[in-house]
């Protein structure tokens, strides 16, 4: 069993900068892979960045250049780093880790509200 903590959530004007952390009850070598997902109010939940085992980064094409997806091993921690915010990147952001090594199982956090006005 994984849990995840996420933390750093809150209101920001457009333009702003927010931080949100994730800490892992395990390992962060024993995942997969670790992301950022975020949901809009009447919309699916949708891949914001992951960062893999090995340390490669993938992000959305509409957060490219703003996000940045990080870790800190010794802390077992993923960070997200949001920077030039838009009322757009508005919803509740959650954390995911991928674990397994046969059947990967994925895990979630309880997820933080941003909110980005105008």
């Amino acid at each position: 069993q994984v849990q995840l903590v996420e933390s750093g959530g809150g209101l920001v004007q457009a333009g702003g900068s927010l931080i949100l952390s994730c800490a892992a009850s395990v390992s962060i070598f024993s995942i997969n892979a670790m992301g950022w997902y975020r949901q809009a109010p009447g919309k699916q939940r949708e891949l914001v960045a992951v960062i893999i085992k090995n340390g490669n980064t993938n992000y959305a094409d509409s957060v490219k250049g703003r996000f940045t997806i990080a870790r800190n091993n010794a802390k077992n921690t993923v960070y997200l780093q949001m920077n030039s915010l838009k009322p757009e990147d508005t919803g509740v952001y959650y954390c995911n880790a991928a674990v397994g090594a046969t059947i990967e199982r994925d895990y979630w956090g309880q997820g933080t509200q941003v909110t980005v006005s105008s």
